[in-house]
This record gives structure tokens, C-alpha cells and sequence, in this order.
């Protein structure tokens, strides 16, 4: 395996709950939420601190950028957008076919402009019950909502290699899973890429890998190639990851988000948990894929 001590990492910053992660590329800020102590939070690659966006919101379970420079943020009641240089901010989508949405999780750009993301059952989670099926869905650049793909149990990071025509999805609780993506962006061929119960959030390197954390796999994250075949996991710190992003001028400056190890039982089964939660800087062996920003019309 790889070195630790090779990968160069530094702790940025400390929360109770670390989850949503996206690297502001054009103002070189990593934002990040704490879905329990609340607030979108930014800061600089040393950590220095920038903004605290909706400092009261909980629940806040993906986020990323705008081309104008807004964060969007997913959670409980859908998602928001909040523009750091104005102080504007609003709801880019709160209702699915008329209804108020229980809660947005991951999101990623679909290359046309709009969005990809994916649903979850937000009040079940706050109160420590079973959570209903949820979905896939593309939110279009003109605000058209589509359903990719039903009866999901848990959705958690996503992402999209447009070159391969290839959707992947996190399903906490069930499977790492891989879809093929139709000219019109829909979802076929569905089928398992990653075998495991713990699959959390998910990210791209410029090698075709996908970036599998899991909840209950403490000190890495797994790399997984589009035919299933698993690569040699990259070490991290005590803890477990939810998420990752890459930044950087070379795209490795490698961005996670570490809980305690027992974090996801403690959350599923409403206990406190044991210890705190944290951002760090690392340097990836590998260079990442920048998420680019969705070209929403904010106002």
C-alpha cells in the first residue's frame, strides 16, 4: 500500500459531522458542510478561514459550484444556492412533481449544464428510522426535473465520466453501482461495481477510476476500475471518509472529510457521537478530476 507519510497530509479544519466537500476552483476555497453542527463552511487550502454560508441549516449532505460563483448546497428540503460575493441566496429546487422534496444528497454537473442528483429520505434519517426507497434524478439547465432511476435505497455520491457514457452512484447500505448513460442522459444497463454495504461518497481520477469511500472502512478509500476490478486503496488518516475532491494545479491536491469509525451507526441509530470530525489536505498519487460548476440562471 501506499505510503501515509507520502501522501503529505494536513488537518484544515474540525466539526461535528463532516459530509458535503467541493473545491472552488475560481476563488481557491474548499467549501464543506457539517450536517450536524450546521453551516456551509469555506476556507483556504492552509486552512484559513473564508465564510460560514446559512450557518443554520443542518443536513447538508452535498455540495457544489455555479459558474456565477454561487455554492449550491443539497439537504433537507432540497437544494439552496448562496453567492459569496452578493449575499443572495434562494432555493434552486424544492418541490419533485408538485411535492415538498425530504432531502437532496449528492449532486455532480451532467455536462450540459444542469445537474445530476440524487434523493434521500431526510426525515426517516433525523429520526433514527428505517429510510423509504428514493431516486436518481437530472435536474436540467432550464430546471426540468427527470427521474433516472426508482426504488434506490439510500443514494450518496455520484459522479459521471462523460467520455465513457458511464453514471456511477454510492447506494449506502446496498452496492457501489454503475449505470451506462443514453445520448438523451438517461440511465441503462444497470449494474454492481463495488460489492460492498458501505459505499459513502464518490469521486473521479484522470485515470478512469472511481474513488469509493466507505462508512464503515476506516483509514482508505477504495479505487475501483469501470469493470469492477478493485486497485490499491489510498491510506488516509484515523477515521472514516465520507468524501473527496481533488484541486490544485496539477488536479492532486487530494480534499477528504473524515468522521469517527462508528460515525454511521451512531447517526442510523440516533446515539451521540464518540468523537469529532475533520477536513484535511493530502497529495493524491494520482490526478483528480475537477468537478466543473453546473451553469444555473440564479436570481
Amino acid at each position: 500500500m501506499t505510503d501515509l507519510s507520502a501522501m503529505q497530509f494536513t488537518e484544515l479544519a474540525s466539526g461535528i459531522y463532516l459530509e458535503g466537500l467541493s473545491v472552488d476552483h475560481e476563488r481557491d476555497v474548499i467549501w464543506y458542510s457539517d450536517v450536524v453542527g450546521g453551516g456551509i463552511h469555506g476556507v483556504k487550502p492552509d486552512g484559513s478561514p473564508v465564510a460560514v454560508l446559512d450557518p443554520e441549516r443542518m443536513w447538508t449532505g452535498g455540495i457544489m459550484m455555479n459558474a456565477d460563483g454561487a455554492v449550491l448546497s443539497s439537504g433537507q428540503g432540497g437544494v439552496r444556492w448562496n453567492n459569496p460575493d452578493t449575499g443572495a441566496s434562494g432555493w434552486l429546487i424544492e418541490e419533485i412533481d408538485g411535492k415538498p422534496v425530504n432531502g437532496v444528497n449528492e449532486m455532480w454537473p451532467d455536462g450540459e449544464g444542469g445537474m445530476f442528483f440524487g434523493t434521500i429520505d431526510m426525515e426517516y434519517i433525523i429520526a433514527a428510522r428505517e429510510t423509504r426507497p428514493v431516486a436518481l434524478y437530472r435536474l436540467t439547465r432550464e430546471r426540468e426535473v427527470i427521474q433516472l432511476a426508482g426504488n434506490m435505497r439510500f443514494t450518496n455520491g455520484i459522479g459521471y465520466n462523460p467520455a465513457r457514457r458511464e453514471f456511477y452512484c454510492s447506494e449506502t447500505f446496498g452496492k457501489g453501482l454503475i449505470w451506462d448513460v443514453t445520448p438523451d442522459l438517461r440511465l441503462k444497463s444497470k449494474r454492481v461495481l463495488l460489492d460492498r454495504d458501505d459505499c459513502d461518497g464518490l469521486a473521479l481520477d484522470c485515470e478512469d477510476t472511481i474513488w469509493i469511500p466507505g462508512v464503515y472502512s476506516p483509514g482508505i478509500i477504495r479505487r475501483v476500475t469501470p469493470q469492477g476490478e478493485e486497485l490499491e486503496p489510498i491510506p488516509t488518516p484515523p477515521g472514516a471518509t465520507t468524501q473527496v475532491r481533488f484541486g490544485g494545479h496539477d488536479g492532486r491536491d487530494m480534499y477528504i472529510v473524515l468522521v469517527p469509525e462508528d460515525a454511521g451507526d451512531c447517526l442510523k441509530n440516533g446515539r451521540p457521537l464518540s468523537g469529532t470530525s475533520s477536513l484535511w489536505r493530502g497529495r493524491s498519487p494520482v490526478a483528480g478530476v475537477k468537478v466543473p460548476p453546473t451553469e444555473f440562471v440564479l436570481s
